[in-house]
């Protein structure tokens, strides 16, 4: 029988979210809670020692609603909590969140940008240069919740490789176009994430360690189920070596300040 592996350090979760008690909020049940509450226990169950978050009010609603106020409230709440980080969201459409993101980035606690054109509705193709040149300029990391079409993959490898002083980590590996875009990045600098429903996929995190090496692999919840986002990598067939780079030594080298 295999057995949960015991690691020397405890795992990060860099992509996560949860409600601030606003009516922007995603719905909470009795099946799936998006509390900081329930966050919280599910960390200190697993032994998960910081997320790095963006609220649900800040990536859910179209045109940016209730970016600004969310990038504020949780900037305030990262500061007072230590299993908090901050991903400052930025929506093209709002140049506060660009002066949000240039101060907030200063702080240990923030990771990086959270861009979401899928649920913000814009198009990367219009907007991609006003965000990955801000991205470049300050050397930010930016987390993005990828546009999965041909032509959405195509506009990350084309930014990616125009913006070498940024690095983007592609959320929610689901297929092999995330595995592509990240093996011919020019600069090295795309990553991806084990965030959302698509981690129960038979051989998706095997495929994508043996094609492009676990170094380039984030651990990433998304609010889906941390114990079985945490088991489908302790329990993955991969590496111990793979394993710790994926839980916790890659965060560690990409985002240093925030341990």
């Amino acid at each position: 029988m295999v057995q949960l592996p015991v690691f020397p350090q405890a795992p990060v979760d860099i992509h996560c979210h949860f409600n601030q008690g606003c009516p922007l909020d995603a719905k909470d049940s009795v099946l799936h809670s998006n509390d900081p509450v329930f966050v919280q226990a599910a960390y200190r169950h697993i032994g998960i020692q910081w997320g790095g978050f963006s609220t649900l009010a800040s990536v859910y609603h179209p045109g940016g609603e209730g970016v600004v106020e969310s990038n504020r409230w949780l900037h305030h709440f990262a500061a007072q909590e230590d299993w908090v980080r901050q991903w400052v969201v930025v929506e093209p459409h709002l140049p506060e969140s660009f002066q949000q993101a240039e101060w907030m980035l200063q702080s240990p606690k923030t990771l990086g940008i959270k861009i979401h054109p899928v649920f913000h509705k814009y198009d990367l193709g219009e907007f991609g240069d006003r965000i990955f040149s801000f991205a470049d300029k300050v050397g930010a990391v930016v987390l993005m919740h990828p546009v999965m079409t041909p032509e959405g993959m195509e506009q990350v490898s084309h930014f990616a490789d125009k913006y070498p002083n940024m690095t983007l980590v592609l959320a929610h590996l689901c297929s092999e176009e995330h595995v592509d875009v990240i093996q011919k990045a020019k600069n090295g600098n795309v990553y991806t994430d084990t965030s959302g429903s698509a981690s129960y996929l038979n051989n998706v995190l095997e495929y994508a360690v043996d094609r492009i090496g676990s170094e380039k692999i984030l651990f990433g919840s998304d609010n889906y189920s941390l114990e079985f986002q945490f088991g489908r990598v302790a329990l993955s067939r991969i590496s111990f070596a793979d394993k710790e780079n994926i839980l916790y030594k890659n965060a560690r080298r990409l985002f240093p300040k925030a341990f």
